[in-house]
């Protein structure tokens, strides 16, 4: 119902954790990030505060100038957040951000997300396939089937 000008204003405010990463190639860690910034207007004398704080924030910092090729799935992965995160959203959607990586690597992405919504209020919303690891870190559960969303108890929502 939103103005169709009002659109990437709401944008801002919503932060993606893709499955698949989606970071640009050609690019570094400092480089994909900026990308975010020049595009949602941030001022040029601010992004590089910007860029540190969040690298700084979920322990990448030193791999600003890593080329993308250059990292693994997981680090591919906590580069993938701080894009999320790049625009201070009020909302972050995670979808499935530990799919593809290891049992390990996949509990400290979750544990980044959860120490992320504790740290600065974002609401993660988490679409996961991993029981266990939704279990593992006593999130709120919605089970989506058929179109309807149930509690885990089976009542329709």
């Amino acid at each position: 119902r939103i103005k169709r000008r009002q659109v990437p204003l709401l944008r801002r405010r919503v932060g993606i954790v893709f499955q698949n990463f989606r970071l640009l190639k050609d690019r570094n860690v400092y480089d994909n990030l900026a990308f975010v910034l020049h595009a949602t207007g941030w001022k040029r004398s601010e992004i590089a505060g910007q860029i540190d704080r969040t690298l700084q924030a979920v322990g990448i910092a030193d791999k600003a100038e890593s080329s993308i090729h250059h990292l693994s799935e997981g680090e591919q992965q906590r580069v993938g957040i701080p894009r999320a995160l790049i625009n201070n959203p009020s909302l972050i959607l995670a979808d499935e951000p530990t799919g593809n990586l290891d049992p390990a690597t996949s509990s400290d992405i979750m544990q980044l997300l959860v120490n992320i919504n504790q740290q600065t209020g974002t609401t993660m919303l988490i679409s996961s396939h991993d029981f266990m690891m939704i279990d593992k870190f006593q999130s709120r559960m919605l089970v989506c089937e058929n179109g309807t969303l149930a509690d885990p108890m089976g009542e329709e929502k």
